[in-house]
């Protein structure tokens, strides 16, 4: 046993007085002493040198690219409730999750108190999420087939409209799952600006302790909520970092087109306060739901 251990095992802060998130890239996350410490080796965030750190004040550390960490570490991590996530250059992938959740159950309770009273209910969130995205109130009338088709086709012209900005040649939203390398330059950008806000929003939903597979636009997938969520940024992330993507690569076809889109949605994650604002997002459509 490390000195000063049992006293640091015996401490517990809960997640509401914590800080939000801890980013940490390219070093060794390790324990000396009973004490966390990130070795660095110096990005533009960290300059290189040894870094003690504050978990128990820390809600979710995200580890990034050219990162290790000990098992004593993540013995620590999980003796604490401090949550962990491995995640792709800043935030455009999520790998993994232990442990989850943000220390308490209520806002999954909510979650599942709305989406379990049935479809009226999931359509009034869905609406509300809609609203947010498209600044207006669609029809409190239909189901949410109709509600997916008046957004379809409000989409069509934000495309075309982005595309233009961009300077992208656009020929509509055409993609086959089966064969994704088929589309065209714009579409596949677009795929792939979609996986990493995708991977922004999983980490949101991770974060606040909600449940992924409970969405109330999307239904089938078992990461259903985090589409919800994910979509919510489509015209003010996913389509821009696409767009931007692909105008990249047109001036550097060298590096791929993946690649150029993962970098630019990096830019505006960081620019934009994405996950942040993601979180935000998920308290506040459960703000008002009551927990019996």
């Amino acid at each position: 046993m490390l000195v000063g251990r049992l006293g640091l095992e015996s401490a517990r802060i809960p997640h509401a007085d914590r800080h939000g998130l801890l980013w940490l890239g390219r070093g060794n996350l390790i324990v000396n002493a009973g004490t966390l410490h990130f070795l660095a080796a110096g990005t533009q965030e960290f300059t290189s040198g040894d870094y003690q750190i504050p978990f128990q004040g820390v809600s979710m550390i995200l580890l990034g690219p050219g990162t290790t960490i000990s098992h004593d570490a993540l013995r620590l991590l999980a003796r604490h409730g401090t949550g962990l996530i491995a995640v792709g250059e800043d935030g455009v992938r999520m790998y993994s999750a232990p442990p989850l959740g943000p220390g308490d159950s209520a806002l999954a309770r909510r979650h599942a108190m709305v989406w379990a009273t049935g479809s009226k209910e999931r359509i009034r969130l869905a609406r509300r999420m809609y609203a947010w995205r498209l600044g207006e109130i669609l029809p409190v009338k239909g189901d949410i087939a109709i509600l997916r088709g008046m957004e379809g086709a409000r989409m069509k012209e934000t495309y075309k409209i982005l595309a233009e900005r961009f300077g992208i040649q656009w020929k509509g939203r055409v993609y086959d799952r089966q064969n994704p390398h088929a589309a065209d330059d714009p579409n596949q950008a677009i795929n792939h600006a979609a996986t990493a806000v995708e991977a922004a929003a999983t980490i949101a939903v991770a974060a606040t302790g909600t449940i992924s597979s409970l969405g109330f636009i999307h239904e089938d997938s078992a990461n259903a909520f985090c589409l919800d969520i994910a979509d919510l940024y489509r015209d003010a992330i996913t389509l821009p970092a696409a767009f931007q993507g692909v105008r990249d690569f047109q001036r550097k076809p060298q590096v791929t087109l993946e690649r150029h889109v993962r970098r630019q949605c990096g830019v505006l994650f960081r620019r934009e306060n994405v996950i942040p604002s993601m979180i935000d997002r998920i308290k506040e459509l459960f703000a008002d739901e009551d927990v019996s």
